[in-house]
């Protein structure tokens, strides 16, 4: 492998320069460099077919079709030196701290909005706020039990925090499997770099889970509530239900009694439920609260909960922090409930609520990313470098029409890795989402999932929309000396 002929129009996280590996890349760019292009092939056929042998797949909606395709995974890693990831990962409990902690106040005592530090019309207009929610206190004071926050990293190398996903996050399941992939296609890295592990995820998660249990003393039954095998989401559901040895249960397999408990049915008679880690949305949930035509959820669950006999993760109600306008506040957020700075910064953002930043926005439509509120996976967005006229009209009038629904952010030139594909080695821009456990004492995940846009020049990573992961080695420069 020639790596000379590698150029990169971004920062690139194993190369620097003309080919020159960066520290904590050097013995994978040098191991590599001993492959020949064959070589290459033959162990990219072999990920391929692993993946199907395990049956990896992610389900993507197409016309009203639900289609399971095979998991798009690219062989080169991502490499990360240990003591930037340990800043990293401060930074991230750092920031689900006070996030935990705005969620909290806002459905209590909102001191955040009367000390005039979070906007009151923010609160008012948001579409993830729960009434119903409004003075629960779930133990320890933690509603967003599971994170997801995305990261992505400048031109210049600078790391940003580009949103937290505090609803159902997902993807956990492909970052633990894509090193169980990449180890079986290259083994020998594995025996002479220190490369640190990430399989303790699922027994961290049941620890999580478990110390959740109103009945403490008994072991409890956990369980993870899904929206069934339609469910875009599902392979990751019984995966993490088959790691953490809990019962995957869908809405119909539990009710809620007249002594406001959780119970599952079970061939043995009805076993009560300690602790449901639901993956079903909040307006899902419990048509008794929310939706009442919700066939997924379980009738009563809320009342449940607000009385403490059963606990939720994520809590209901956590949602409404994750709001890409709710994101702009997260650092007044450390600031003003932890009496910290920042460790890492947002990405600069404009909120089109505001008269000036949407005067700005509107004007520089061509030159910005605009996202909605509370959409996901990719959707409902514009980049404006690579946008038509008539798509920037359309947004012009969304903006207009509902401002608070709306905010903008600089085009971030996504950082980029080597990534082998059809036409041999190109870089191919990417992000990382971390995993972060909120309990007594928080864990992150060692790295997370890296999200790759396999698409030659795209900004857009999700899988759904033609994205691709790999595995994140978290190594120590020292190591690899």
């Amino acid at each position: 492998m020639n790596w000379r002929l590698y150029r990169s129009p971004a920062f690139d996280e194993l190369l620097e320069g003309a080919g020159e590996p960066r520290a904590a890349a050097r013995p994978l760019v040098e191991y590599l460099t001993g492959l020949t292009a064959a070589e290459l092939a033959a162990r990219r056929l072999a990920s391929e077919l692993t993946i199907k042998a395990m049956g990896i797949t992610f389900t993507v909606y197409t016309d009203g079709r639900n289609v399971d395709r095979a998991w798009p995974f690219d062989i080169l890693p991502r490499v990360i030196p240990r003591a930037e990831w340990e800043r990293t990962q401060a930074a991230l409990k750092q920031r689900v701290m006070a996030l935990n902690c705005f969620i909290q106040d806002v459905y209590t005592d909102q001191k955040i909005v009367k000390d005039r530090v979070f906007p009151k019309e923010l609160l008012a207009d948001s579409r993830n706020y729960r009434p119903q929610c409004a003075g629960v206190k779930p133990k320890g004071g933690v509603w967003a039990h599971v994170c997801g926050s995305d990261l992505v990293r400048d031109r210049d190398g600078t790391l940003y925090v580009l949103e937290d996903n505090l609803r159902v996050p997902s993807g956990v399941s492909y970052m633990i499997e894509n090193r169980m992939v990449t180890k079986r296609v290259f083994p020998e890295l594995f025996e002479t770099t220190t490369i640190l592990p990430v399989d303790d995820y699922p027994a961290q998660l049941y620890e999580t889970l478990a110390g959740l249990s109103p009945r403490p003393g008994e072991v409890p039954l956990v369980v993870l509530l899904t929206p069934g095998v339609y469910n875009s989401a599902y392979f990751e559901h019984a995966y993490l239900a088959r790691q953490t040895g809990v019962e995957l249960v869908e809405g119909s397999d539990l009710f809620v009694a007249d002594d406001d408990c959780c119970y599952m049915r079970t061939i043995y008679g009805p076993k009560r439920v300690d602790v449901v880690y639901r993956r079903i949305d909040d307006l899902f949930l419990d048509p008794e609260a929310f939706n009442p035509e919700s066939l997924v959820g379980v009738p009563g669950l809320m009342r449940a909960w607000t009385r403490g006999n059963v606990a939720l993760a994520n809590a209901p109600g956590a949602g409404v922090a994750d709001d890409k306008v709710v994101y702009a506040f997260v650092p007044d957020m450390i600031r003003y409930y932890l009496d910290q700075h920042p460790i890492l910064p947002n990405v600069p953002s404009y909120l089109c609520y505001r008269a000036n930043d949407r005067a700005h926005v509107l004007e520089q439509l061509q030159n910005l990313v605009v996202k909605p509120a509370n959409e996901s996976g990719g959707y409902g967005i514009l980049i404006g470098p690579k946008s038509t006229r008539a798509e920037r009209e359309k947004f012009r009038e969304l903006i207009q029409a509902d401002p608070r629904n709306y905010m903008a952010q600089p085009v971030i030139t996504l950082s980029t890795a080597p990534t082998l594909t059809d036409d041999g080695l190109e870089p191919r821009h990417l992000d990382l989402r971390p995993f972060i456990l909120s309990r007594d004492e928080p864990y992150v995940t060692t790295g997370g999932l890296t999200r790759v846009a396999l698409v030659k020049g795209s900004l857009v990573v999700n899988s759904s929309q033609g994205g691709g992961s790999k595995d994140t080695w978290v190594v120590d420069v020292e190591d690899t000396a």
